[in-house]
């Protein structure tokens, strides 16, 4: 009976969520959907929101943006850039903020604009710690290089999202 319980209440949370209709996480009171980074280098991706459910794959890469789509107790749904997600204990999630780079050799810049000079490239796939972000331009840091980069090309920060 209780995982019968379990199981709607966690199909009603991703209903509402995709929805649009949640705007506040029920356990935390925080935004919904909202991103944050791996805090393990190794964590588990579960079908569902306990121990009991099966592994369905298991991230590896620390400080991984990753989006919180529904919670649950303890645990966390949560969908990677490409959409694939699972249930994840909130204790291997971080609020520190990062992004994965998705254009190649992005440009870093010393400040908010196209003309501004080039501090560094940033291939694709890399992950960079996010410190700011305004309409069009997030401040990032990778590699030992601060820089400027354009919000459209990284994946972690939602298009209308402003970070202080």
């Amino acid at each position: 009976m209780r995982r019968r319980v379990m199981a709607l209440f966690v199909a009603a949370a991703l209903v509402a969520g995709a929805a649009g209709a949640q705007e506040r996480g029920p356990v935390t009171g925080l935004p919904m959907p909202r991103y944050v980074s791996l805090k393990a280098s190794e964590a588990n991706v579960r079908r569902g929101p306990s121990l009991t459910h099966r592994i369905d794959w298991v991230y590896k890469r620390r400080a991984m943006p990753l989006r919180i789509t529904a919670e649950f107790g303890h645990w966390r749904r949560v969908e990677d850039r490409d959409g694939a997600g699972g249930w994840m204990h909130y204790s291997l999630l971080s609020g520190v903020r990062t992004v994965l780079v998705e254009r190649d050799l992005l440009d870093l810049h010393a400040g908010p604009e196209p003309g501004a000079m080039v501090i560094a490239r940033l291939e694709t796939g890399v992950i960079a710690r996010l410190s700011e972000c305004g309409p069009d331009w997030c401040v990032l840091s990778a590699g030992g290089h601060d820089g400027w980069a354009r919000k459209t090309a990284l994946w972690g920060v939602g298009a209308e999202e402003i970070v202080d």
